[in-house]
């Protein structure tokens, strides 16, 4: 079996960052589920199905749809982050299935902010 060079690993990781970069993806619309322990005890894998249902009723193609770990703010959760493609990321907190459909409809589908439910909006990355 071959061994795998750095080089590979390196187009892997491009190829990979392709699909879940929203700048890089061709996609409008990222929205990532933080599905830590806190999350998946808060009910994020009830947030997660919940959403996948609106995109497959409103058989939708163009949103990416990820998750990630534990964003450190584990009283709030369960918690996801929207960013449509020229716009700032908003992370939304305390989340029922009842509130991520409105979400999905207004801000995902419709490029409104619900701010009774947002955390914070902006990137808390540098770089």
């Amino acid at each position: 079996m071959k061994k795998i060079t750095i080089e590979d690993l390196q187009k892997i990781k491009k190829k990979s960052r392709r699909k879940t970069l929203l700048s890089e993806s061709g996609k409008r619309a990222k929205v990532t589920v933080h599905m830590g322990t806190c999350g998946l005890a808060s009910g994020a894998g009830e947030i997660m199905d919940t959403l996948l249902d609106e995109m497959k009723q409103k058989n939708m193609d163009d949103v990416i749809i990820t998750t990630s770990g534990c964003a450190g703010l584990c009283s709030r959760e369960p918690m996801v982050t929207v960013e449509l493609k020229g716009f700032p990321p908003v992370k939304y907190v305390d989340l029922t299935p009842k509130k991520i459909k409105r979400i999905f409809h207004q801000h995902i589908v419709g490029g409104v902010i619900i701010a009774e439910y947002v955390l914070a909006a902006g990137s808390e990355r540098v770089g």
